[in-house]
């Protein structure tokens, strides 16, 4: 008789204990060292489970991306994809102030919301699948990459094309506020900005000097008064200066905008490159960075499939809904793509980017049973 997927003996301790590790594996972005780090501790946990592994080498000075394909009679063909990246924001040292602790029922870690604590459990599940000897309709691919917090600039080739070849996508960033999952994204645009000015002796010839650090400052306020209801502008890093005494004459940012229209996108691209000027004492040059491009909601494929995924919940006892939404993930790609996409089915919890990020531990087995259930009902 074949075991039920929603009722395989997933264990809240056995979980905790299994995700200690990866949370005190810190792995910012930009350290590369750190983030392959990490991905050394998934491929230990996948190459455990028997599945075929290949390490992809990063570029662009980050860290490598890592593909998996879990033991299936068809392995290697395309099925579902499991969708994660395994850098955080968060600082190597965060530990310190942000230690791996469970406080009740809630978890506390850097990266633990975003998306570690989601990885894992997708992985738990498909532990829990292979240990039953359940054979899932469709052979799981798994592939983590290393730098979905600054834009996914290395690896959306990759990404793109290995989803092409699958017929499900499953992107377990964390659940949204009300525990509900994403079935499309506003696009995300990223712009570095410089000013460039004239030095000067600050307290012997400050009239001489042009600053980089003023003029950008004033950008600072016309940049984000620009936000609106539908698109937003954030000023995000601002670095400049070396000595106190000296006139500053170059000045980097960076600024994030985030559209729900690629009207209202393209607009907003306009108006920033607008900005820039070579013109007067301090040139202001404005480059476009990476963007995800929109997810438009309610494809046929994906609603199937956030159908399947309601109906699952419902039999677990909870409602599953499902919204638009914005912050931007690597699910952007897919779901431009037009490829049945459900993202944000990944653990509840709160503080995701700041020194307070937490999951709740009761959602680490119901979304591990949700992702059992989408393995073992997909394509059959």
């Amino acid at each position: 008789m074949t075991a039920d997927p929603l009722s395989l003996p997933f264990d809240t301790e056995e979980m905790l204990h299994g995700l200690r590790p990866w949370i005190e594996t810190e792995s910012p972005t930009f350290d590369a060292a750190a983030v392959n780090r990490m991905m050394d501790v998934a491929h230990y946990d996948l190459a455990a489970l028997g599945a075929r592994t290949e390490r992809i080498p990063g570029r662009m000075g980050l860290g490598d991306s890592l593909r998996a394909e879990i033991p299936h009679p068809r392995q290697g063909e395309g099925g579902i994809l499991l969708l994660g990246h395994l850098d955080t924001v968060h600082p190597l040292g965060t530990l310190k102030v942000l230690p791996f602790r469970r406080e009740g029922g809630i978890c506390y870690g850097p990266g633990l919301m975003d998306m570690k604590g989601g990885n894992y459990v997708y992985l738990d599940a498909i532990r829990k699948i292979l240990a039953a000897g359940i054979e899932t309709p469709l052979p799981i691919t798994v592939l983590f990459t290393p730098d979905e917090e600054i834009g996914t600039p290395a690896t959306r080739d990759l990404i793109e094309t290995e989803a092409k070849r699958h017929k499900y996508i499953l992107v377990p960033e964390p659940a949204r506020p009300d525990g509900g999952a994403v079935i499309g994204r506003y696009a995300i645009a990223r712009f570095n900005l410089q000013t460039r000015g004239r030095p000067s002796h600050a307290g012997w010839a400050l009239s001489e000097g042009r600053s980089a650090i003023a003029a950008m400052a004033r950008k600072v306020a016309e940049i984000e008064g620009m936000t609106g209801e539908d698109i937003t502008f954030s000023v995000g890093v601002f670095n400049a200066g070396t000595w106190v005494n000296c006139v500053s004459s170059v000045c980097d940012a960076e600024v994030l905008s985030m559209a729900k229209t690629q009207e209202l996108l393209d607009e907003g691209v306009a108006k920033m490159l607008a900005l820039g000027t070579d013109e007067g004492d301090v040139v202001l040059e404005v480059k476009r960075g990476v963007t995800r491009p929109i997810w438009e909601p309610d494809q046929p494929g994906t609603m199937a499939l956030f159908d399947m995924a309601k109906d699952i919940c419902k039999e677990l006892g909870f409602d599953l809904s499902a919204a638009s939404a914005g912050g931007g993930s690597d699910g952007n790609f897919t779901g431009a793509l037009g490829l049945p996409t459900l993202d944000s089915i990944g653990v509840r919890g709160q503080g995701l980017h700041t020194l307070g990020e937490h999951i709740e531990i009761d959602s680490l087995v119901e979304r591990a049973r949700l992702a059992a259930g989408l393995y073992c009902r997909l394509g059959a």
